[in-house]
């Protein structure tokens, strides 16, 4: 939900930029989701090369190599995520991010079943780890919406 939450953070804010600033290209919401979209994963990517210790629990133990696949997603969450910027790259930018979702999803399942804390210091409730489940197929939407819509 924080992802969400940075995602609907930013792009609100450079829509409310567009219209104060009468910005004609912020004032488009797709745009604005994009640059959204891009930032977020740029920064989570960051994240991972920064603290990689901080996400192998989500994967020890079942996958090999977890340090390695915590650095690999990372460099292809930022560079996936400025793919997205690129019109020439932005289909192949968010098809590569969809499909990463799509693999992270049974780390996500791992942490809600095994009753781990959420990367990041989130909540370690229940009702968390489950409800971020339910919130990979938005932000599958969301890149989908921001590239072919």
């Amino acid at each position: 939900m924080a992802f969400l939450s940075g995602l609907l953070s930013i792009g609100l804010l450079l829509l409310l930029a567009g219209h104060l600033f009468h910005i004609p290209w912020l004032q488009q919401w797709q745009h604005d989701a994009q640059v959204a979209a891009a930032v977020m994963f740029v920064l989570i990517g960051f994240m991972h090369l920064a603290t990689p210790r901080k996400l192998t629990y989500m994967i020890e133990g079942w996958l090999p190599y977890a340090l390695e696949l915590v650095l690999i997603s990372g460099v292809l969450e930022i560079i996936l995520g400025i793919g997205l910027l690129i019109p020439g790259l932005r289909g192949y930018a968010a098809w590569g991010l969809i499909v990463l979702l799509i693999l992270m999803f049974p780390a996500n399942i791992y942490v809600a079943v095994k009753q781990l804390p959420a990367p990041g210091g989130l909540p370690a409730k229940p009702w968390y780890t489950w409800s971020r489940l339910a919130f990979q197929p938005v932000y599958m939407a969301w890149v989908w919406w921001c590239a072919f819509k």
